[in-house]
């Protein structure tokens, strides 16, 4: 059998089509639909390892989670990871396949198509419906011809498309009619409705505007959907981060709780991981990027990075290194994960030119390791006991390594840390990858626990593990602090619950019946469909 499909495509980046399509995948599985997500073409820096080791957009597993299905290869066959603002890493089939500035991967993008109608078609052989991703606007004439995300994905799978628009940032009138006016005929004739996006205020207000939009483009209005604060889902782009850079020191838990700020560096990775800590109470996380934003934190996080090496390099240039030492002169602890523990060692070695043209560049040197890029990458998923750090921890924690380049003790061929040397020992042990048992020491931490980096991601999203940090941590820094019990009610992070609470808000708003009629799917659920749609 082959699945139906469904696009949603929007005017401009960031108007909301990763939360829609989430919502909708949650919807169709909550009406007894096997539904996928897939996105042909993503550019994300937060990335995610399917269970087989593969890389794939952060989105896709959202989308993933919230339609109950494990996330997999075919859903984001096409990865782009920004190094700089005109060169990415190109990652096809999960695995990394270059470096190429914008105008080459422009030239060479065709050649990609056959990979999005493989993995397109796979899907659609697993499923009953697949919900596909647009990226960017369908309209940005310059990139027609190369299109392989937007409509020639909806030309090749015939599916209807919803064109969305943010009216949160103003003009969402003027960017859905130019949008469509934009269009080549036949791919105008593929758009089946509007969704006006994040809408706050009197509904009535804006009925003569949604009247004006039905005349002008003879397209019905789907839906107005609501903006929904403190929405918690993993976000794919740094964009989100900026509300939550700009706080200041004093704006940090004012009822003295604890104070995390995760540095913003320029190109940031996998932040998503943090937001099971944002969600604790008595916790706050920040994302200062300028000095003036550090403050003193109870915790210092290096977080995840694109680019090692020219993220330090910026931490130099702007300040930050010197204050980071500084406070760890003054006690702060220090988390270092992937890039960010790169960050904390001696030396960072690139003979091969992987990250940048520089071959040695000096750490902050907090921990005696040094790390050499190299060409391959490791993308696993993993299960590790702590040993080191504030909180040791027998587990196993669930987790994944995305990372190129190994860390050492200068002194050593092996993978590890010797135990007993006197100025560091291991973080964590794997023991387990890809499903196989192991025991692969991991990172390292000073004997103390105030300076800890893994390769690790994701350790602080288990809530056993991560209660029992943050109560060391409370600990060391003298902050008062009860006992939390382990469990996704201890106050923590509840996705499955978030994902529920988008799905309702979206099936409240948006003509779900006549969704269901495009997709000419019979004996839809009395739940697909909306009020209005009953009193017919």
């Amino acid at each position: 059998m082959t699945a139906k499909t469904l696009m949603v495509q929007g005017t401009a980046s960031s108007v909301g089509k990763s939360v829609l399509v989430a919502a909708l995948c949650r919807i169709f599985k909550e009406d007894g639909l096997r539904v996928a997500p897939f996105k042909a073409q993503n550019m994300a820096l937060n990335s995610y390892v399917t269970p087989d080791g593969l890389e794939v957009g952060r989105a896709q597993a959202m989308q993933a989670e919230a339609a109950g299905v494990p996330v997999s290869i075919e859903m984001n066959p096409i990865l782009l990871k920004p190094e700089t603002d005109a060169r990415s890493q190109l990652v096809v089939w999960g695995r990394p396949a270059g470096s190429y500035a914008a105008v080459e991967y422009f030239q060479r993008k065709l050649e990609l198509w056959p990979v999005v109608v493989e993995a397109l078609e796979r899907l659609r052989s697993r499923f009953d419906l697949v919900v596909m991703e647009g990226a960017g606007s369908p309209a940005e004439v310059n990139l027609r011809e190369s299109d392989i995300v937007n409509m020639r994905v909806a030309r090749h799978a015939g599916a209807p498309v919803l064109l969305v628009g943010d009216i949160d940032r103003g003009g969402v009138f003027a960017s859905l009619v130019g949008t469509l006016e934009l269009l080549e005929p036949q791919d105008r004739g593929a758009v089946r409705g509007l969704v006006i996006n994040k809408f706050r205020g009197d509904l009535a207000l804006l009925q003569p505007g949604l009247d004006f939009l039905e005349q002008r483009t003879a397209l019905p209005v789907l839906g107005v959907i609501p903006y929904l604060p403190h929405l918690r889902l993993a976000e794919e782009d740094s964009v989100a981060l900026e509300a939550l850079s700009s706080q200041r020191p004093q704006d940090a838990a004012g009822d003295r709780g604890l104070d995390i700020a995760v540095i913003r560096l320029p190109h940031i990775a996998n932040y998503d991981e943090f937001d099971g800590l944002a969600a604790e109470p008595g916790v706050r996380v920040r994302f200062p990027q300028a000095l003036e934003e550090l403050g003193t934190p109870d915790l210092l996080v290096l977080p995840g990075t694109k680019t090692t090496v020219a993220d330090l390099l910026s931490l130099r240039t702007s300040g930050l290194a010197d204050a980071i030492l500084a406070l760890v002169r003054g006690g702060t602890p220090v988390l270092g994960i992937c890039g960010g523990y790169q960050m904390l060692g001696q030396r960072l070695l690139d003979p091969d030119g992987v990250e940048s043209p520089r071959t040695d560049v000096p750490g902050l040197g907090l921990l005696p390791v040094v790390t050499t890029f190299a060409c391959e990458k490791r993308t696993e998923r993993v299960r590790a006991a702590i040993v080191g750090g504030l909180a040791p921890y027998p587990g196993p924690v669930p987790g994944y390594e995305i990372h190129m380049g190994r860390t050492l003790r200068p002194d050593r061929s092996g993978s590890g840390q010797a135990p007993g040397d006197p100025d560091v020992s291991g973080f964590a042990r794997v023991t387990e990858r890809l499903g196989r048992p192991c025991a692969d020491p991991d990172g390292a931490c000073t004997p103390d626990g105030g300076i800890a980096g893994t390769y690790v991601h994701g350790l602080l999203e288990d809530a056993g593990y991560r209660a029992a940090f943050l109560e060391a941590l409370a600990v060391r820094r003298g902050v008062p602090w009860q006992r939390r019990p382990a469990g996704p009610d201890a106050g923590g992070l509840d996705r499955q619950a978030e994902y529920a609470r988008l799905a309702a808000a979206v099936r409240a708003s948006l003509d779900m019946g006549r969704v269901y009629q495009m997709l000419a799917l019979k004996g839809s659920p009395e739940g697909a469909r909306t009020p209005r749609d009953m009193e017919r």
